[in-house]
């Protein structure tokens, strides 16, 4: 077996990031496991397992989202609450006991539910529609907090003294608690009543005492059920684990003796900043990494031998036709998250100049990050560079403008937007955005991996200014090392489709670097090394 340990938590809390419908969704939710997860459960090529660690009582929806909904898994919080049910079932609040007389009141984000004309209760949903936490008032204050679990129950609650949470009390299916977590100094407390967890392995159920009734913090529970659990399972069994700094120190004790898989995704987790987990890297069977950049900065930071260690991009690519022929502009996709301002500054500008050469292009800057007013600050700070470039600043308007002749009322002139803000938080909102762009012009000091795979996936070319396994210079993009060499590239892929068609080409022979098939490949070559004749390498047969 081959278990999965995600690295899904809400600000470096043992919880979930799930988060009522009407609050917009502040970063993307895919990483490293997830794709490797769905890289497992579409191929089949071998049997595998989540271990969750954290609270997520919402589970069920983040895999659906996730396309992964029938994917096994095991949670340590469902042991420690006793909880046996599976499946999400439909839940209504009407169904919920209420104090005679409630009124509810549906406004367009939440549902009040008003007592004698004044505020009892405040419901929130998900974005499926189920509720996910009620809170409780009292002459205006938040007195408790309902967190609701997706398969019908209330999963926990938070009692609040003059609106500051008091204890966390974790349920059982029934409603009895049966852990209470102090916030304050982080202790807990096991209800003497049910002192048991339950283990669930192989459609087998254990029940077990914990060893005290009090423990220092929340970790320490979950390193006894974890150690618990890990002691029924198979000395042939992999462990892949998300390096993150909420579990490395618990995973570092608990999975000592197993064998073991790191995956180091982006900067979630530079060793350099945990010198602590030098030991557990050491120690670890194989290291997987997303990059050769990251390879790189654990090689030397760690002083790693190279046949531990191999990059498996997360991202498979696949062949995508791009549309944008379909357009009667060019449009050139320019990423601006994490640009220094005299850069953004200096690419705006000269991007501007190229617009009075090339009429047809128009430039379209990237974001990942979400907050509300994200995509007017982009457009005001192009407004801003235009203007000191001595530009037309009313190309990076947020819509298109009359102007009026001052020498002739009756003349209007109409003020082409060429610069455009694209938000796209999710990766399926990326795809779709890059389907439409002629050219990736990614002028950060490290291109983001995900847009460069989807560029070689969809056959566009790639202007970067640092070289990446993505990009062959030359072939299916070019690489620059200052912003004023950057007018020939432009014209070598705008001006005709020569260069465009030949780089077109190419990205789709790199494509076949990191189909399914290939990844996978490189996925049986680090089993086969980590488990020896483990029955795990049977999965490669397909592949074969």
């Amino acid at each position: 077996m081959l278990y999965f340990i995600p690295a899904w938590y809400q600000q470096n809390q043992w919880c979930e990031n799930e988060q009522s419908w009407t609050v917009r969704r502040m970063h993307t939710e895919f990483d490293d496991t997830v794709k490797q997860i769905q890289l497992f459960h579409r191929s089949k090529a071998c049997p595998y397992q989540i271990m969750l660690l954290s609270f997520a009582p919402n589970f069920r929806h983040f895999l659906h989202r996730q396309g992964l909904y029938h994917a096994p898994y095991w949670s340590c919080f469902d042991a420690m609450q006793e909880v046996k049910r599976k499946k999400a079932v439909v839940l209504s609040f009407h169904n919920l006991k209420w104090p005679q007389g409630i009124e509810f009141v549906y406004t367009p984000f939440v549902v009040l539910g008003m007592l004698n004309k004044k505020k009892y209760a405040q419901i929130e949903f998900g974005e499926d529609g189920n509720p996910i936490r009620i809170d409780l008032y009292r002459e205006g204050q938040l007195q408790r907090r309902n967190i609701y679990d997706d398969r019908g129950f209330v999963s926990s609650t938070i009692l609040y003294e003059k609106e500051k949470p008091l204890y966390q009390d974790y349920l059982m299916e029934n409603g009895m608690w049966k852990l209470r977590h102090f916030p304050e100094d982080g202790h807990v407390e096991i209800n003497p009543r049910c002192p048991y967890y339950l283990l669930q392995y192989q459609e087998k159920m254990q029940e077990k005492q914990f060893s005290s009734f009090t423990y220092d913090n929340l970790e320490q529970v979950l390193y006894e059920i974890l150690v618990s659990y890990l002691e029924l399972t198979d000395k042939q069994d992999i462990f892949c684990a998300a390096m993150h700094s909420q579990h490395a120190r618990l995973l570092g004790r608990a999975l000592k003796g197993k064998k073991q898989i790191l995956s180091f995704f982006e900067d979630r987790y530079p060793p350099k900043a945990h010198p602590e987990s030098f030991l557990m890297i050491n120690n670890a069977d194989y290291l997987v990494t997303d990059s050769k950049r990251n390879a790189g900065q654990l090689q030397q930071e760690c002083r790693l031998p190279l046949q531990n260690l191999m990059v498996i991009p997360p991202y498979d690519s696949r062949v995508d036709a791009s549309i944008s022929g379909q357009f009667a502009v060019q449009k050139l996709l320019v990423p601006v998250d994490n640009l220094e301002e005299a850069l953004f500054e200096e690419i705006i500008g000269f991007l501007g100049n190229y617009l009075e050469i090339n009429e047809n292009a128009r430039i379209h800057l990237f974001t990942r990050r979400a907050e509300y007013d994200r995509k007017q600050r982009i457009l005001e700070q192009a407004r801003i560079a235009l203007k000191n470039a001595g530009l037309e600043e009313r190309w990076a308007a947020e819509e298109e403008q009359e102007y009026v002749s001052e020498n002739n009322l009756d003349q209007t002139e109409t003020i082409p937007v060429k610069f455009f803000a694209e938000q796209c938080v999710d990766e399926l909102s990326v795809s779709k955005c890059m389907r439409e762009q002629r050219l990736l012009v990614d002028l950060r000091k490290m291109p983001e991996m995900y847009l460069q795979i989807t560029a070689i996936s969809i056959g566009i070319p790639q202007i970067v200014r640092t070289k990446t396994e993505f990009v062959e210079h030359g072939r299916n993009g070019i690489v620059i090392k200052k912003i004023e060499e950057l007018t020939e590239p432009l014209e070598y892929y705008l001006k005709g489709l020569q260069g465009w068609n030949q780089a077109r080409v190419c990205s789709y022979e790199l494509v076949k670097e990191y189909t399914t098939e290939r990844l996978l490949e490189k996925w049986g070559k680090v089993m086969d090394r980590v488990g020896g004749n483990s029955h795990l390498t049977a999965g490669r047969r397909r592949l074969e």
